[in-house]
């Protein structure tokens, strides 16, 4: 049985659990640990999950897809920021959830303790293929209490003529959510660049990028089980790596030894990291 069968098979014998159900883990101010590793080694650690955690399952999918547009300044000032480490830095991106048919227009701010507020707004029949070029427009609806450029105006340092398309990414996502409802965490796979501005594209189907979100620095079992599997946090941003990797002669010095380590834990898959 290959990778992926497995993984599916291990995501049946958990108990699922519905958006619905999933309100009160939103955790959209909250403190963030992410892991970087080899597909290989996942299904280990679903296994280990498997009788603690509630996987999220959508019209009877374990596995759900998801679609976005990370939106940027002519000058890649986001980018610049977090490659430069600054403390206080946004990221805007337009995500669809594919298989729930929802679309948000989503605002990260990381502040300078290292927790991360996400604020959305819904951005019903915005069209992700197609806004791949121009500055992001959106006509505000009738029961839509905020417009697209009044929410940017207010919860960014951005004005929304001044950023384009830059980056499209596709991968697939399982949620799991631990059972006393105090954490989430996404395991995303099957990752795809497109630069929007370059052309270029890049896919890591054998990447696994893992995020533990959680209210503050509270005890989790998960932070035990990749401790297990050897496997150490890795921080890592989706946005960056995939435009450093698919713009080269962007300016990328502080991304290269994650992107050299990305490659070689990709290049021995069965967790020889060591080599």
């Amino acid at each position: 049985m290959n990778i992926r069968s497995q993984i599916n098979d291990i995501l049946q014998s958990f108990a699922p659990i519905t958006l619905s159900e999933m309100e009160s883990v939103k955790l959209m101010n909250r403190i963030d640990t992410k892991y970087a590793m080899p597909l290989s080694l996942l299904p280990n650690i679903l296994r280990s999950a498997q009788k603690d955690y509630y996987v999220q399952e959508i019209d009877g999918k374990r596995v759900a897809t998801y679609d976005t547009i990370y939106y940027d300044t002519d000058t890649l000032d986001m980018y610049i920021r977090h490659h430069d480490q600054q403390l206080v830095r946004q990221k805007i991106r337009v995500r669809q959830y594919v298989d729930s048919n929802l679309t948000f227009l989503e605002i990260k701010r990381k502040n300078n303790k290292g927790r991360t507020n996400k604020k959305r707004i819904a951005v019903p029949g915005f069209d992700i293929s197609a806004e791949t070029t121009g500055v992001l427009k959106h006509k505000k609806k009738e029961d839509e209490q905020v417009s697209v450029e009044e929410f940017i105006e207010k919860k960014s340092r951005y004005h929304w003529l001044d950023i384009t398309p830059h980056l499209w990414t596709k991968f697939h996502r399982i949620t799991l959510v631990n059972k006393a409802k105090t954490e989430r965490l996404t395991i995303d796979m099957n990752l795809v660049w497109n630069n929007v501005v370059s052309g270029e594209e890049k896919t890591y189907t054998d990447l696994v990028i893992v995020e533990l979100k959680r209210d503050g620095n509270m005890h989790s079992l998960m932070t035990g089980i990749m401790l297990n599997e050897r496997i150490h946090p890795f921080k890592i941003s989706k946005y960056c790596i995939g435009t450093a990797i698919t713009s080269p002669e962007l300016k990328r010095n502080r991304f290269k030894k994650k992107i050299r380590a990305i490659e070689k834990m990709l290049a021995y898959p069965n967790g020889e990291r060591d080599k």
